[in-house]
């Protein structure tokens, strides 16, 4: 224990040097969690930062000798410029940076590419300088045991990059791709078709991630493999149907961040082509909830944050939007990769607040749809109880033409099912039912009043399949559903259902 006039610092005249090993240090760095799509986000964030007003992506196929590259004709770097970029760690996130910077950690371009392959190179061009390069190549550094960044490269692929390269721009280059591609041959059809999926994966990602940097036509402009990226905007901004809620805005230390929620129209109200494309990237349910964007940059697209909401289906169409500025990071817990953020703790009950008050337009669109489809329908309500008349005295009875009790009939047999019937309806507490009512008729719960869609969902299905087993239509059968107890409290479930099948059968 400390005497009351000690110090409890350290003498900082003794020291030794502890510098990390260096293959031990590089091989971990390849372990932050990146995937291929996040990875190539990571690069394209340094590209937008120099200004980039073109940029190239090119996935190149040639078994374990394939490349990526990714080149824009942003400002470029100097040699030192070059050096400083490349090295591990080349900013301190407690920096204060420009509000337009998209970066943090100054780990990006390593890490990122690190996670995907063994060997990054990068060739650069400032305006009046010269072209300058640099090359990390992890299995020399295994070798040499040293943080040796290479200024030349021995093999004359990177070589003929140069040549490529404009007045001003960068080239990012990866090869030995060992995390895509592995020692696969060229030949190897199974790898190339994971390959072209790869090249998919990170086409929406990249248009889901830049979409408001691609949406402009003075904006940047990126290409694929000689084909350009489209941007993806999870709110469907240029829909009649789409309803924008009132933004919120939340200060905090001087710094201001919105929040816009949007609830997107119901699947009748757009064409089917725009309903395939709002999905996105993950599906209509996974994609609902908070995107989070820092400097236009998307960093979380649909989540819940933890707030105490799960993704359903009733409230797939409420999306919100956060936009933070960078200087946030550190209270949103900005992650590395730019993939995750978590909000601090004095915004969680307003969030909360607009998450529910989305959810709730959300299941009213659901909700009123129902409504409409079973008010059109011709059916005649099917109820499970029957009131009936027995010597002057009412009774209640269970309808066995209900299709629920007539298909547990036929599964188990009359006679294994009719005497628990029986007991059902002569056990009824109708005298307890009939107090509880008249005093206190306000603690008495509607049908499926707290059910879920997922409780309901099998019964919904178990009906659904077997109304088709017996010959009839998908309408028929959706308009059958609409009519039959208890299932015509909640219509907006079975138009959920409606809409599930409908994709599924597409």
């Amino acid at each position: 224990m400390l005497k009351p006039n000690q110090s409890s610092e350290p003498d900082f005249e003794a020291y030794e040097i502890a510098q990390p090993e260096a293959a031990a240090l590089v091989e971990s760095l390849r372990a932050f969690g990146y995937s291929l799509p996040t990875a190539i986000a990571d690069i394209i964030d340094n590209s937008i930062s120099a200004k980039a007003k073109n940029i190239w992506i090119e996935f190149q196929w040639a078994g374990s000798h394939s490349y990526i590259l990714v080149k824009d004709d942003g400002e470029g770097m100097s040699d030192s410029e070059l050096f400083s970029a490349m090295r591990p760690g080349s900013k301190n996130p407690l920096t204060e940076r420009s509000p337009k910077d998209i970066g943090r950690f100054g780990l990006g371009l390593k890490t990122a590419s690190f996670s995907q392959c063994r060997r990054l190179g990068v060739i650069s061009k400032r305006k009046g300088n010269k072209e300058v390069s640099r090359c990390w190549d992890l299995d020399y550094i295994n070798r040499s045991g040293e943080w040796r960044l290479l200024k030349e490269f021995s093999n004359g692929f990177l070589h003929s990059l140069q040549d490529e390269t404009a007045s001003h721009g960068t080239i990012v280059v990866w090869e030995k791709l060992d995390r895509i591609v592995g020692s696969a041959k060229a030949d190897d059809n199974s790898a190339y078709k994971r390959f072209l999926e790869a090249i998919d994966e990170v086409r929406e990602h990249l248009g889901m991630v830049f979409h408001r940097f691609l949406e402009k036509s003075t904006a940047v402009k990126m290409w694929l493999n000689n084909r350009k990226i489209e941007p993806w905007d999870p709110f469907l901004k240029d829909q009649k149907f789409i309803q924008q809620l009132p933004s919120e805005k939340f200060s905090c230390g001087g710094d201001t961040l919105s929040v816009t929620p949007f609830v997107l129209p119901h699947q009748s109200k757009i064409s089917s082509q725009v309903h395939k494309m709002a999905a996105g990237p993950a599906g209509w349910n996974a994609q609902q909830g908070f995107y989070i964007y820092r400097n236009k940059r998307l960093l979380v697209a649909g989540d819940w944050l933890g707030l105490g909401f799960q993704k359903e289906e009733h409230c797939k169409l409420a999306r919100i939007q956060i936009d933070i500025p960078n200087s946030m990071d550190d209270s949103w817990q900005i992650d590395v990769k730019k993939s995750r953020a978590k909000p601090p703790g004095y915004l969680r009950s307003d969030l909360k607040r607009i998450a529910k008050l989305a959810r709730s337009k959300a299941v009213q669109i659901y909700r009123h749809r129902g409504k409409v489809i079973a008010r059109h329908t011709s059916q005649n309500f099917v109820f499970l109880w029957e009131q009936k008349n027995r010597h002057g005295k009412y009774y209640y009875s269970i309808n066995r033409e209900h299709p629920v009790i007539r298909e547990t009939i036929s599964a188990v047999g009359k006679d294994v099912l009719e005497p628990v019937l029986k007991m059902l309806e002569e056990t009824i507490p109708s005298a307890h039912i009939v107090v509880t009512s008249s005093e206190e008729p306000e603690k008495i719960a509607a049908p499926l009043e707290n059910s879920t869609y997922a409780e309901l969902k099998p019964s919904i299905s178990t009906l659904y399949n077997s109304f088709r087993k017996n010959g009839y239509c998908f309408e028929e059968t959706i308009q059958k559903l609409m009519v039959i107890e208890p299932f015509n409290s909640r219509p907006e479930y079975i138009e959920l259902f409606k809409c599930e099948v409908e994709v599924k059968d597409d």
